[in-house]
């Protein structure tokens, strides 16, 4: 290892042993020459006041013009260090713009039964509440409600249920969308049916998307404001139940709208029409553009497997991540290839593993630095609903002839859920850098030339001057410390004289 590194050593002694050399045969400059220099880059140099100061004959001038010079110099740098601050603080500033367009693009719509599972099959499976808890925590971070008997329940459950499918129980068992479902549907005067609607899985067990975006018909856009979806529900209360013990005491649907490429979000965002009511809903389209970091808090280079990136997305992504690495397998609700986890699995690895990766924060968003940092461009669809009665008296009465069902029976389970556009435009909420390279060195030379009248080839000059500047006192030290050195008085050491005295 020293051989090595020893012509490494003798190379840059012999690059500096060049430059000692080529500098020692520079004669060095007498101090009259010195002060000509000085004086000849003090007249011809662009930065302005310096060439008065050596010019005036006058030491009132002088120091006047001195005063001005350096007083100029101190604002110019007390300028130029606020600006450098400022920009290095990532400033950033929001623009609002208001696009009109002829025909605007429809979200997509999710809709659920708040009531999740078939009376009867709850009646023979009653832990399916207790289990589906435990899946439900995929979707987001929740206490499992259940007691020390439910628990043991659920242990008896799994031990003697190995091939039981949770996922072939709740699409079986759940709530459905067909024809008696859903009496009616039109979308922008056209007429559409359940084959327009994709089956998905959230907390609520089955859902329905509309406008899934998979299909031909996926990007569907309307033309008119207050006309798009219009649907009738009917939601069978007497054959789905939920338990009102875990606070589900509610009949109706539930629904989300959202972008296309997005998975819904019930949690805190989704909107419901109760039984028995006609539910008015009015959108807008509203897009926000965020800056990378250092200005903002997305990454452009984040990437999702399962297509367009979106915080939510990204979180399912992480979460099945971490449930594979563990648990050699993957709950069917999350994306990826793996092998479908077993109930077995869900109730010993899944669930352990979900509580691990939120006490340690392995799954995180908001930030840049965090696993899921918010998207560089969202939609969303702001919504304002109004509700009124299903129909009146006289409306009742007619529908209840043409379904051959009782008005009590219509009013205990249909619903009307029309959702349309309140304008034709849509808004850009965008985030941009309040300070860009250009304009910071636009700024700092606009404070250069007020303050000093000085440009780039000022700079260039005052570097040239200081390099020479730096190259005399090179050789300067070259020639001149060797001297003194050579001169200098012995030690009072005796040895040292001793020594002094052989050597002469």
């Amino acid at each position: 290892m020293e051989q090595l590194k020893k012509p490494k050593a003798h190379t840059e002694k012999g690059v500096f042993e060049k430059i000692k050399l080529y500098l020692l045969q520079k004669p060095l400059l007498s101090p009259t020459d010195r002060r000509k220099f000085d004086r000849d880059f003090a007249i011809s140099t662009s930065f302005h006041g310096v060439h008065n100061i050596v010019r005036s004959r006058n030491k009132i001038q002088r120091v006047i013009w001195l005063t001005v010079v350096l007083g100029s110099v101190s604002l110019l740098m007390w300028q130029v260090y606020s600006r450098l601050v400022n920009y290095f603080s990532w400033p950033t500033t929001t623009s609002i713009e208001v696009q009109y367009v002829e025909k605007i693009e429809f979200p997509a719509v999710t809709f659920c039964n708040l009531n999740r599972f078939k009376t009867d099959a709850v009646a023979r499976f009653g832990i399916i509440y207790f289990l589906w808890d435990i899946v439900s925590k995929v979707f987001h971070v929740q206490e499992i409600n259940a007691n020390s008997t439910d628990s043991q329940q659920a242990i008896d459950f799994v031990s003697t249920h190995q091939n039981f499918s949770i996922t072939e129980f709740v699409k079986n068992n759940g709530f459905y969308l067909n024809s008696s479902t859903l009496l009616a549907c039109e979308f922008f005067g056209m007429p559409c049916g359940p084959e327009d609607f994709k089956h998905i899985f959230t907390e609520y067990g089955n859902c329905f998307t509309f406008n899934h975006g998979e299909n031909i018909q996926g990007e569907r856009k309307v033309s008119v404001s207050g006309r798009g979806l219009n649907l009738v529900f009917d939601v069978h209360q007497e054959e789905f139940t939920d338990s009102s013990a875990l606070g589900f005491a509610k009949a109706g649907i539930i629904f989300d709208i959202h972008s296309p490429k997005k998975e819904p979000q019930f949690d805190g965002l989704g909107l419901s029409s109760p039984v028995g009511m006609h539910a008015r809903v009015t959108i807008r389209q509203l897009k926000t553009v965020h800056q990378e970091y250092p200005w903002g808090e997305c990454k452009p280079s984040l990437k999702l497997n399962s297509g367009s990136y979106s915080t939510s997305g990204c979180l399912k992504e992480c979460k099945a991540r971490h449930i594979e690495e563990w648990c050699g397998c993957l709950p069917f609700m999350l994306p990826g290839n793996g092998i479908e986890c077993d109930l077995q699995k869900y109730y010993n690895c899944v669930s352990p593993v979900l509580d691990l990766v939120e006490f340690k924060e392995l799954c995180t968003m908001g930030t840049h630095n965090s696993s899921c940092p918010v998207s560089c461009e969202e939609t969303e669809y702001p919504a304002t609903v109004s509700y009124s009665t299903f129909s009146g008296q006289n409306a009742l009465k007619l529908l209840s002839k043409k379904l051959n069902q009782s008005q009590e029976y219509i009013r205990e389970n249909l619903l009307n859920i029309e959702i349309n556009y309140s304008d034709l435009n849509y808004k850009i909420t965008q985030q941009q850098k309040a300070v860009s390279v250009p304009e910071l060195l636009a700024d700092i030379g606009g404070q250069l030339g007020l303050f000093c009248g000085a440009s780039m080839i000022t700079i260039i000059e005052i570097i040239e001057y200081i390099f020479t500047n730096f190259y005399w006192v090179c050789i300067f030290f070259l020639l001149k410390i060797p001297a003194v050195t050579q001169w200098a008085p012995p030690s009072h050491n005796h040895s040292g004289n001793k020594n002094g005295i052989e050597e002469c």
